[in-house]
């Protein structure tokens, strides 16, 4: 049993769940009182039904575990198997079609949005899920696979697929994940939480722009030249070449010329 599970056993079920309901205050802005989010945030029907059958899989009633687990998926759409470690103020927003596999360990304060796999690549029935370290962040629809870590306050990308580790208080977007330098964000919120997860660098964006601006200077210095310069070294060919080619029209025009 891990150190961290040995902590969630110990301290109160109610406490942690007075701790995760607080967090959705902190992160949600639509939040408006604690009876609301009690009876309508899936995400929090499927941590406290986690909570739950986490504490029977560590004393070994599997069975009841996995079928409370079982009940709570059909009740929020969310899968979260009872063998994984959930660290304290978990928060799932929206909570739709989120899976969390048997072995992933997730640490304190991390989010995640709607459509988030944390999956499993090996049939071996060790460590097979992600760990997610404090303060990770994961944007809608990313899949994060294999027993790889996530550092402190990492952020994925939304629609993201991240394979290897990714180093504290980095940016990973694309598929496969790439590690991208952040790109100044937003101010934290009062709760020292960073949720602008659409201010994301957009590396492909820069590529193509740096080849627009290359091919805008390699054109620039085309055109001081004349069309004789430019196609001087050209041969030509075929018939083809020779009536529609640039190149097959300054060799007329020099015929002509001689002529």
């Amino acid at each position: 049993m891990s150190a961290a599970s040995d902590r969630q056993l110990k301290k109160s079920l109610w406490k942690q769940l007075r701790e995760d309901i607080a967090s959705v205050f902190e992160r949600d802005p639509a939040a408006r009182n604690t009876f609301e989010v009690l009876t309508t945030y899936p995400g929090v029907h499927a941590l406290i039904f986690h909570r739950l059958s986490h504490r029977l899989w560590r004393r070994n009633w599997r069975y009841a575990a996995r079928f409370l687990s079982f009940f709570g998926r059909l009740l929020s759409n969310v899968d979260i198997h009872p063998g994984a470690t959930i660290g304290e103020r978990f928060f799932i927003d929206h909570g739709a079609g989120v899976v969390i596999g048997e072995t992933a360990v997730i640490g304190n304060d991390v989010t995640l949005y709607h459509g988030v796999t944390l999956g499993g690549t090996s049939w071996n029935k060790g460590k097979r899920h992600p760990t997610l370290s404090d303060g990770v962040m994961v944007g809608a629809g990313a899949k994060i696979l294999g027993n790889i870590t996530l550092g402190k306050n990492t952020r994925v990308g939304a629609n993201s697929v991240v394979v290897e580790d990714v180093p504290e208080g980095c940016t990973v977007v694309g598929i496969p994940g790439k590690v991208v330098k952040l790109r100044e964000a937003g101010e934290l919120n009062p709760y020292g939480i960073d949720l602008d997860h659409h201010l994301i660098p957009d590396p492909v964006g820069k590529a193509i722009s740096c080849l627009l601006s290359r091919i805008d200077v390699l054109e620039a210095r085309l055109d001081s030249r004349s069309a004789e310069e430019r196609y001087a070294d050209c041969e030509i060919t075929s018939e083809v070449c020779e009536k529609d080619c640039p190149g097959g029209k300054v060799v007329r025009e020099k015929e002509a010329v001689g002529s």
